[in-house]
Order: C-alpha cells, then structure tokens, then sequence
C-alpha cells in the first residue's frame, strides 16, 4: 500500500524519476510491515561467458568491472595450411591452423578503455595491453564521433553501423590453436571511469533536475544490466541507504545514514482523541518486530583482489537459525570494504526492527525524510522514514538507527590463483650447423635455431627460412628458450690441446632468469657445458653469476668438435654466446640448398618484423676433422718422410688403444705444397704417410707443406705438415 501512495507522491512533486524514488521510499515501508517483496534489481552473478544470443542486454559498467560481452559480428573459420617435410623418404605432412575474426559488444554507455582480456580463465591480452595471442585488437569506446571498423565495413558496405554510444572491440585474426580451434569464452577488464564509482552517474540517464548528496564509498564498480532505475537505486540502497527529499524545487537524493554532529530534538508529541487515530493519549505509537526473516547475513559481490571473481564476506556476529539471507550486490569491492558494508547493512536491520510514529504541531524546517533526528524521552538517534500531513500535526514515522559507528574489520579475499601475466619481449636468433656429434647418419647436415627472449612471457616463434626475399616456412621454435647471449671479455688463440683451467670468460645472457651451471672432470669428459662462440665450440668447467645476467666462466676446454682453425683466430667482446643444449631447435634440411648465404627467421609476437640472422658454420655437419699429430723422420739418403694421424667427426672421445673409426667410405688425404686453395703441387693418397725426396724438397724451400683429409662431400681444414728446410 505504501508503494502505491509514495509511488503516487513522488510522481505529482517529482515527475517520473519523483515516482521511481517515490516507489523505492514505499517499498521500504512495505518490506518493514509485511515481509521482504519478490521484486529485485541489479543482481552479482558468477562469471559468465562471452555469448550471440539476440534479445540479450548489453549492460551499462560504471568505475572498472569484468564482465562477458556480446557478440555482435563475426566471420567464418579461416583455414591456413603449412607443408613440411616431402624428402628423402619422408611423405611431407600439412599443419593446418584456424583464425576467426569477431566483435564484442562490451557496454551501452562510453567506456575510458579496455583493460586485461581473459579467455578461458587465461590472459589474452596483459595489463601492459599486449596481447598473448596473434591477432590485431581494436577498441572502440563508444563515444559520439565514433567511426565504423574497416573490417566490418568491408564486408557490411555501405549500411555498417558506428555503433555510437556502445564501447565494442574487434579481434581481427585471432589464432585459435590455444584453444582447440574454437572461439573461447573471454571476459573483459572495462574501465568505464575513473576512481571510484559516483551516484551521479547512475542517475544520468534521467532529465529531471536532481541533486545527489551521496558518496559510494569503497565501490570500485558497478554493472547495470537494465530494468527501472528504480530497482538499480533499490540495489544500491542496500548497501549504501538512500534517502529522497521532494520538499524543495527539486529532487534531492541523499545519504539516509549520515549522522549530523548536532542532530535536530523533536517537539513534543500531539495528542489526537479522534476516532482511528494512533496514541490518542501520548501521540506516539511504538512498534518492534521480534526477528527480520531477511536481515543480511553475508555480502557477495565482486572482489577486486580475485580478478573480480564472486566473493564472499560475511557480517560479524553470531549467526541466526533458519534460511540465510545473503546480498547480491553487482559491484567491485576490496574485501574490507565489502566487510565493512555487510557489517553495517546487518546492524541497520537489527536497529531497525524497532519503528516510532509521532505526531507533532512543531516541526522544524530542517527535518524532512531522511533526516536524523532525536526524540524527545527516547534515547539514541531515529531516521524519520516517513511523514504525512494531518488537520492536527504532521504525523512521522521513525526508525531506530545504530547506537555505534560501523565496526571496521580486517577482511582477507581468500586464496586465488590469478592468471600469469608475463609480457612478450622480442626474439633473440642464432641458427647455425654443427659438427657430428656421434648421433644419427654420418651423411646428413645438423642445422639449428636457438631462439631466446629477455622474459618468459616469450611464447615461442615462427621460424623462416629467406630464400629470395621470400619466407619458407620452417616449423615453431617452441617456448622453451634457449641460452643465449654475448661475450663481454676478449678471448686470446687457443691451439685447444689441454684444459685451460686459468682461463676465463665473461658472458652476458639475454635475460636475468637464464642461468649456467658448473661441471666437473668428468662431465667435461662426457661432453657437458658445450657453448658456440661465434664460430668455435668450447666447454667451460665453472660458471659463476656476477651480474644480474652476466656470468664469469673459467676453466675453458678449447676447438672442440673442430673448431681449431676458430679458436686459433681468438675471439673480441662481443661475440655471440649459444649454450647448445636440449633447446636447441633442428632445421628442416630438404629446404637448404648449397652450403653459404642461407639466412633464417624469426617472427614472434612481440616482433614487429622479421629477425633475421645468417646460417654460421655452413658445412661443418659434412666437413671432416682435420688430421692431428704431424711427425716425420729423416731417412740416411735426406728423404723426409711425413705421418700424421686421422680423426673422425663424431668421435668426440675414444680411447687410445682403440684405431681412431672410420666415418668416411674411405681413407683418402690431399697433401700439397703452397696455397691450400691453389698447390703448386699435389698428392692424393689413400694412406696417413708422404716422403719427399732431397730434390723436391730444394725445389720448394721455403714452401709451406699440408695434408687435408678427404670426405664424401668436402675437404677437411689443412694441417700444416712444416715449412720446407
């Protein structure tokens, strides 16, 4: 009945949004008499998902909320497709990927901007606004001179809408192999405004003048998802106490709990002997209800600190027989906060079980609904609820307020597990061959990319081939990084014949959180610690972190794997550091042709153009060692006769009473005299073993003599026998 008569008030004095306040103000009444009314506003409600359903309300987000929006274009699947392999025996293989192209629509009223961007349960797009996921995102945040997307417009034409007055995003191209070749269920971090939210922004859409003298503590955000304003005011009243005042020339919604420093005292009461009226002998009439079966026990809503998943916080105090009542408040809190206003919206209900009605002759003109005010032979402080003019007074309705301010009390939000934001830094690229390692066929190239990244928010990347400008694929270097980095120490030649256990090299690693590990005797012995230094393979036995990514590595085992002719050239600060470990990416051979000028690259999220870096030791796979050991003996008659000894690629180790293998189809060498490249003279023989006659030996004084072993597909680096007496 109150509803009805404030409904009817607010409207004549008010206008419509009068009777809306109206209405709220009456249903107040009507819930303290007969029990709480089925009727409900804006409502908290878990996470939902991203959906295309038509009919469905797009809500208005106030300060900064996660919410799902709506899908409002969207295209069909794109297939993309990759061929790899198709060599050699090997059947080559399609890899086929999807992409699809969408927009959201995130909110009906202008946003400030877009912020993290979740998709089942992961981060799609960071707080630093970078995306974790290929794909172009664009952002349109509703306001008046809004243009139309150029995607949609494409395919809509002419009739594409702005969609003026609504914030939506548009994911152009977004990869779905993370997510099952499907579209995942994504929800949004919208900053509608900043700061906290303000009551006057609720109100907007209305005409009429009004003042707003309430502040909305604490809440962060607030999400409106249609219906009256009148039941979005009866949501916020809950929490926040909403008091109107239709008495001036326009309305006035105020805060109904805020207690003035000097509270107005009443006049004494008026007695009425007339038929039907209340208190005809003290002109008051008190009431208490016994229990309020919907008093709050608990607060749910929204927790800041959960990535704005439901949270839960419950009032102080021992807790009531019967069915719980508990808020569902569509707003983002922190869980003190929350607290805080559960505690406070339990203590109004307990105080407010206990209602005055006074009628007075006197009455000042401070006071109207709303106002606290205090009662004559009454103790504590009362909200007049109400008040109706009568022939002999003004007949108030009152409600008892707290005796106490708010208990405030500590509030955890409980355990969660926010998704990992590691940002996408850019690639880091080395690719190279490298020698036989005794693994595998004797006759294919090894080819590798080690790719690595200053974070471990580095998802990998796509890896190319360049061949004539354009780009063949190559397959992912998966996100595991590998260890790289640059030397900040010279390095001095190095015939790599013992360990240098005085040595020493200072490494600078590409990120702070890739570390190198020490090894002993043994596990040199085994091939442990292997680095490529520009072109040299070496092993270190310490490594020692003196710098937030900079490392200190000594005892230096040198020409490793054949490298001698590299580490006999030394090395300046500055060369590139490559631990060749398990990381290490193996190249697709079948795309490589020739032996020099192949380049490969690298395209990762973060890379806004290719890496591109050439292919190091080209052919140092196929190339054979070059001979050790060289000795020689003077026979009586002045012959010199020259032996050296074989090595083979991929033995690393082998013992001394064992005959170095044969890798090779045969044991054939190239010596000569002069140039390697351009001898004078030369032998081929099939044996380690060369003797020169006096006679040659006079005819080439001075003349450098070499052997290179032969292989099936290249020459060995020289071995420089001796100078010719």
């Amino acid at each position: 009945m109150a509803t009805l008569v404030f409904t009817a008030l607010g409207t004549a004095l008010g206008g419509p949004l009068g009777g809306a306040l109206g209405s709220l103000v009456g249903s107040q009444l009507d819930r303290s008499i007969g029990g709480s009314s089925s009727r409900q506003g804006a409502r908290l409600k878990e996470l939902s998902v991203t959906t295309s359903s038509y009919g469905t309300p797009i809500a208005r987000h106030y300060g900064t909320m996660r919410a799902a929006g709506s899908i409002i274009w969207a295209t069909d699947l794109i297939e993309s497709s990759e061929k790899n392999g198709g060599s050699k025996g090997r059947p080559a293989t399609a890899a086929y990927s999807y992409s699809i192209s969408f927009a959201v629509a995130l909110a009906s009223r202008p946003i400030t901007r877009l912020g993290r961007i979740w998709a089942d349960g992961n981060l799609l797009r960071g707080a630093a606004g970078d995306l974790k996921v290929g794909c172009e995102l664009r952002v349109y945040t509703g306001h008046g001179d809004q243009r139309p997307d150029p995607l949609i417009a494409a395919q809509k034409g002419a009739g594409c809408p702005a969609f003026r007055g609504f914030a939506y995003c548009v994911f152009e191209g977004l990869q779905l192999a993370e997510f099952g070749n499907r579209v995942p269920a994504l929800t949004f971090e919208i900053i509608a405004d900043r700061g906290e939210v303000k009551l006057t922004q609720l109100v907007e859409p209305v005409d009429e003048a009004l003042e707003v003298d309430r502040s909305l503590d604490g809440l962060s955000g607030f999400s409106d998802e249609g219906g009256p304003l009148s039941a979005t005011l009866a949501t916020i009243d809950q929490l926040y106490p909403l008091a109107l005042d239709a008495g001036g020339d326009r309305l006035t919604l105020r805060a109904a709990d805020k207690v003035p420093s000097e509270a107005p005292m009443l006049a004494e009461p008026a007695v009425d002997t007339g038929d039907g009226s209340f208190g005809a002998a003290t002109g008051t009439s008190r009431r208490r209800v016994p229990d309020l079966e919907d008093a709050p026990e608990g607060l749910r809503y929204y927790d800041i600190a959960r990535d704005y998943q439901a949270g839960l916080q419950r009032s102080v105090g021992r807790a009531r027989k019967g069915r719980q009542h508990i808020i569902e408040f569509p707003g983002a809190l922190e869980a003190t906060a929350a607290r805080t206003l559960a505690n406070a919206a339990a203590e109004r209900a307990g105080w407010s079980r206990e209602t005055l009605v006074w009628r007075s002759t006197e009455l000042d003109p401070a006071i109207a609904p709303g106002s606290v005010v205090r009662v004559p032979g009454q103790g504590g402080l009362w909200r007049v609820e109400t008040w109706e003019w009568r022939e002999l007074g003004v007949e108030l309705e009152l409600r008892r307020l707290p005796r106490c301010p708010t208990r405030r009390t500590a509030a955890r939000a409980g355990e969660a597990l926010p998704a990992p934001d590691r940002v996408a830094t850019p690639t880091h690229l080395a690719a190279f061959e490298l020698p036989l390692d005794g693994a595998g066929a004797s006759d294919v190239r090894r080819i590798y990319a080690a790719a690595s990244s200053s974070s471990s928010g580095w998802k990998g990347a796509a890896l190319y081939l360049e061949v004539d400008g354009n780009l063949v694929p190559l397959g992912s270097s998966g996100s595991r990084r590998s260890i790289l980095g640059a030397t900040r120490s010279g390095l001095g030649r190095s015939v790599g014949m013992l360990l240098q256990r005085e040595a020493e090299l200072e490494v600078e690693l590409v990120s702070e959180d890739l570390e190198l590990a020490s090894t002993s005797g043994i596990g040199l012995a085994g091939g442990a610690n292997r680095a490529l230094v520009d072109g040299e393979i070496m092993q270190f036995a310490s490594a020692k972190r003196i710098g937030p990514a900079r490392w200190l590595l000594t005892g230096l085992l040198r020409a490793r794997g054949g490298t001698e002719p590299e580490a006999a050239k030394g090395h300046e600060a500055g060369a590139r550091f490559v631990l060749l470990d398990e990381t290490l990416v193996a190249l697709d051979i079948a795309k490589f042709s020739g032996t020099g000028g192949a380049k490969i690259a690298a395209i990762g999220l973060a890379d806004p153009e290719p890496v591109t870096v050439a292919l190091l030791n080209t052919g140092a796979s196929l190339r054979p060692l070059t001979p050790v050991h060289p000795r020689y003996t003077i026979s009586s008659d002045g012959v010199l006769a020259f032996e050296w000894t074989r090595r083979a690629r991929g033995a690393w180790v082998w013992g001394e009473e064992v005959e170095t293998p044969m890798v090779e189809p045969t044991e054939c060498y190239l010596a000569g005299i002069g140039d390697a490249d351009q001898p004078v003279v030369r032998w081929e023989l099939d044996r380690a073993r060369l003797a020169l006659t006096p006679d040659l030996q006079a005819a080439h004084s001075g003349a450098r003599l070499w052997v290179r072993q032969v292989g099936l597909h290249s020459l060995s680096h020289p071995l420089l026998l001796a100078n010719l007496p």
